[in-house]
């Protein structure tokens, strides 16, 4: 492996904003109130936006490629998400989104030599992605490249971003947490409070049983905080997770890719400064796993 496994970790906190601008721009709630989704909550566009790339997916696959939401909420947003719109115009619609909105928060960096820079440094990264058993990266690999650097770069972005989250599902399921247990045993680390967790609509119930299943396995304490071995297991599937999203980036040079993340810098700091992204997520983004 030619990059630290805290190199790896870096560039996806970098790229994580760039592609979840998506899931937040207002740009991306037009777009899709202007296909016909709800657009009182973010959930239906959500559904429709990330789901797209596989075409008319049904809520069952759904909900096994997303993994940790409610299956009774996958199925209220994506049964009806292809009445509404074919996944070709949603698809449509997220890249007009994008488009948009990348240039509003990145101003006159759009089109300028650093930013074209950072789009074939990141496109070289992404092309390079083994996509073998990972089907969401690979339903995005398999979309055309646009010509725009700010595009690219997103589209980048996603490729990446979901190769690292097929590869966080094989290392979940490798230690044995299921889709509610991810979210809970996140929350007992320190990841996010449990009420951000929420926001994937388990019910008190399933949640209280999930809790009771890692406490079984030595996982949590009786208040919901991660014992000792729980930590290990959360650190394992993070040092697992990110030895999975490694080799895309072994196509780059250290230097190169230190040159990405100093590219990325100014453009991230223009998408976070923005507001538009929560502080806290059910990524635990911030988390530090001491295992280098």
């Amino acid at each position: 492996m030619t990059h630290s496994l805290g190199t790896v970790r870096q560039m996806w906190q970098l790229l994580e904003p760039v592609h979840a601008t998506l899931y937040y721009a207002p740009e991306a709630s037009e777009e899709a109130a202007a296909l016909g989704y709800a657009t009182d909550e973010r959930w239906p566009s959500y559904f429709a936006y990330r789901a797209a790339p596989l075409g008319p997916a049904g809520p069952r696959l759904v909900n096994a490629l997303f993994y940790s939401f409610s299956p009774r909420m996958v199925e209220r947003h994506t049964a009806p998400a292809w009445r509404t719109a074919t996944p070709d115009q949603v698809l449509d619609a997220r890249s007009r989104a994008m488009d948009r909105a990348l240039r509003k928060l990145l101003g006159d960096r759009i089109g300028s030599p650093e930013l074209r820079e950072a789009a074939q440094l990141a496109r070289r990264a992404a092309s390079a992605a083994d996509t073998a058993g990972r089907p969401m990266a690979a339903a995005n690999a398999a979309l055309p490249w646009p010509e725009e650097p700010h595009m690219t770069l997103w589209q980048a972005a996603t490729i990446l971003r979901e190769h690292r989250g097929d590869g966080h599902i094989a290392a979940l399921q490798a230690h044995g947490l299921g889709p509610t247990e991810v979210l809970v045993s996140h929350a007992a680390v320190g990841a996010a409070p449990a009420d951000v967790f929420s926001s994937r609509q388990w019910t008190d119930e399933e949640w209280t049983a999930a809790g009771e299943r890692l406490a079984a396995r030595g996982l949590v304490e009786a208040d919901g905080s991660a014992t000792d071995e729980g930590l290990r297991v959360r650190t394992a599937v993070e040092k697992l997770t990110d030895e999975l999203a490694a080799a895309p980036w072994d196509v780059l040079t250290p230097g190169e890719t230190a040159r990405l993340a100093e590219l990325l810098v100014p453009p991230v700091l223009d998408i976070v400064g923005a507001g538009l992204l929560p502080m806290q997520s059910t990524l635990g983004i911030g988390m530090k796993y001491d295992y280098e």
